[in-house]
């Protein structure tokens, strides 16, 4: 071997020496996009945000890229389209989209259980002081929408008669109607604990109240993908719950960083963390009997009118989810 050989020899083996203890630096990585349906809430949103700035998706060999969007509708027309490959969305909107024909899949559960809260103005002290007055929600037929018919029942009230409930869309417009006394409530995800914080309003109950049998939030994929992608979505997956098992374990470094990106206070952030943080998966592991009660809703609030197979609904393919 010449000098100039063994040199180059030399070179290239401590270049693969250092991307042995260095992971995701010099090996190549696989470029991929993830999604969530909305920025504002902590326990859709966060685990993507952490994944990214701990260096979880890097570590897989992933380059991956967090793009937020303005609707699970929007994120779902991207899934579809390839422009994303894992997305996160609430649970129903599976539900709907299969409904509807579109081709993607449940791959792991997010948050388990209800992690949507009954958000009221400062005066409200129980749910009964509700009676007679408006809640506000995103719009009729969604999933905040049945939620606010469900408390109704569950107080023994016509959700049309002893209770008006309003569709008035993003929270900003919430905020409006409950300070001009048009609502005395609305239905909201962990970021009630943004406007309590603010004074604005107040987190009387988290929702799994009176859905015992929930899931909260999903991560799904299109079917292409899953056939196609498999490993990357492993690997993202992996990623992601990384994320979600380092904001159990330190929920205030993780509130830090996500209230960045959140454009929140870290103690609205770690607000957010006490009503949803507990609900995390561990492991993504699907409740099918969770997910049949759900369908079950939907369609008594003709929600979805048509009764798939749940089966079609979700793959087993990346779960539990091992980190």
């Amino acid at each position: 071997m010449t000098s100039r050989s063994r040199r180059r020899f030399l070179r290239s083996t401590a270049v693969a020496a250092a991307g042995a203890l260095v992971p995701g630096i010099v090996r190549a990585q696989t470029s991929v996009k993830v999604g969530t349906a909305v920025l504002g809430d902590y326990a859709l949103a966060g685990p993507f945000v952490l994944a990214l700035e701990k260096g979880f998706f890097a570590q897989e060999g992933l380059a991956a890229e967090f793009v937020p969007f303005r609707g699970g509708p929007n994120l779902a027309k991207a899934v579809i389209a390839g422009e994303i490959l894992v997305g996160a969305t609430g649970a129903t909107d599976i539900l709907v989209f299969r409904e509807a024909g579109m081709p993607l899949k449940m791959i792991a559960t997010q948050t388990e259980g209800n992690h949507f809260t009954l958000n009221v103005a400062p005066e409200i002290q129980r749910v009964a002081d509700l009676k007679g007055k408006a809640i506000g929600v995103t719009l009729i037929g969604s999933t905040t929408w049945v939620f606010a018919q469900i408390v109704a029942k569950q107080q023994g009230w016509d959700p049309d008669r002893d209770v008006k409930i309003v569709g008035l869309g993003g929270l900003d417009a919430q905020l409006a109607a409950l300070t001009r006394k048009e609502i005395h409530a609305f239905v909201w995800g962990d970021g009630g604990a943004v406007t309590e914080q603010q004074g604005k309003s107040k987190v009387l109950m988290r929702l799994d109240s009176v859905t015992p049998k929930w899931i909260s939030q999903i991560q799904y994929a299109s079917e292409e993908a899953i056939k196609k992608n498999g490993e990357a979505i492993r690997k993202a997956t992996r990623a992601i719950f990384r994320a979600q098992h380092f904001m159990r374990a330190s929920p205030q470094d993780a509130a830090a960083i996500a209230a960045k990106k959140l454009g929140w206070s870290v103690e609205a952030t770690l607000g957010a963390h006490k009503i949803s943080g507990p609900l995390l998966s561990g492991d993504g592991t699907i409740s099918v009997e969770a997910l049949r009660t759900m369908q079950d809703t939907l369609l008594e609030h003709g929600v979805i009118k048509k009764r798939l197979p749940l089966d079609d609904h979700y793959t087993k393919e990346f779960i539990p989810v091992r980190v």
